[in-house]
């Protein structure tokens, strides 16, 4: 079994500190390293949040990116590929308050980003209340999208903050922004169920004690 060496590779991969992985998963820090030495195995239920953490195949975890086929490897290169375009994307627009571009729709908001191939729109409705989608297309073929709905609930809400909280988009949790991120009186917070291609979450911000701030979302692959 070469899960060991994958939890290393993929973990420095996303960027994680062994601290950083066992607060995501709930564990300790000293059962990651035992997970990375050799000396314990996860239970089943922490494989499947590493291998959503991580995005990728659970076979692919446990056997290793050698042994996968090479439709599994070409699969997992290309997720990887669309995690890391999708975080430059949200950091480009809405997040690093980027120039919007023409509307698509009757008075909606649209901020675009472009790399080669890769396509990244946001387009949304609204203010203070607001729907919208944000999708990626490779060439013309959408392939992947979230949709999303918020409410501003106080007068004490940060658009900038909010901004800097989506800015520091992580690429093990790329739909909004980290788990948790904290400036002055203000808190962040953003809880996921699901993997990269299906998946559910909701984002919160409270002033101190207040929630001044909501938001939900949900999407996934669409090929």
């Amino acid at each position: 079994m070469k899960l060991k060496g994958e939890i290393v590779r993929l973990r420095k991969a996303n960027g994680l500190t062994q601290e950083q992985l066992a607060e995501w998963l709930a564990v300790s820090r000293q059962a990651v390293a035992k997970w990375e030495s050799g000396e314990a195995v996860p239970e089943l239920e922490k494989l499947v949040r590493l291998s959503n953490v991580f995005g990728v195949p659970l076979d692919v975890l446990i056997h290793g990116s050698d042994d996968c086929t090479p439709a599994q490897a070409k699969q997992v290169y290309q997720q990887q590929q669309l995690i890391a375009f999708l975080c430059r994307a949200k950091v480009k627009t809405y997040a690093g308050k980027g120039a919007e571009v023409a509307s698509c729709r009757l008075g909606s908001h649209d901020l675009r980003y472009q790399e080669g191939q890769l396509t990244y729109l946001d387009t949304y409705l609204g203010n203070e209340k607001f729907v919208g989608e944000e999708a990626i297309w490779l060439d013309d073929t959408p392939v992947w999208a979230m949709n999303y709905v918020g409410r501003v609930l106080s007068t004490r809400f940060s658009s900038d903050f909010l901004k800097q909280a989506l800015s520091a988009v992580e690429t093990h949790l790329p739909y909004r922004g980290p788990q948790l991120f904290a400036q002055g009186d203000y808190t962040y917070h953003c809880l996921v169920e699901g993997d990269f291609n299906w998946f559910s979450g909701r984002e919160q911000i409270f002033f101190l004690q207040e929630k001044v701030y909501e938001c939900l979302f949900h999407g996934g692959d669409i090929v």
